[in-house]
């Protein structure tokens, strides 16, 4: 396999509600302790929960890794608002 169908290829593992890894990571776009939102090669996805804490994110291989207490995981096919002013007027 090369490097970039690693980064395209989406994995999500979720172990005990408490650790939460993922491939296909192309951005993280807003964190924090009650919600992380994220871009993947599938789609944006809203991780929430509360104490909340990136482990690692490693863009150039897609990976993210996330612990605490994971509630939810949501993906969405519609663009999330960036920055202050997007989050104004969304």
């Amino acid at each position: 396999m090369n490097e970039e169908f690693d980064r395209a290829r989406h994995t999500l593992t979720l172990e005990n509600r408490e650790t939460l890894e993922m491939s296909g990571i192309k951005d993280v776009d807003a964190f924090n302790e009650d919600e992380i939102t994220a871009k993947s090669s599938m789609g944006d996805i809203i991780i929430k929960g509360s104490a909340l804490h990136v482990d690692e994110l490693n863009l150039e291989t897609g990976r993210l890794k996330v612990s605490g207490k994971i509630g939810a995981f949501v993906y969405n096919d519609k663009p999330t608002a960036k920055g202050f002013w997007g989050k104004v007027f969304s």
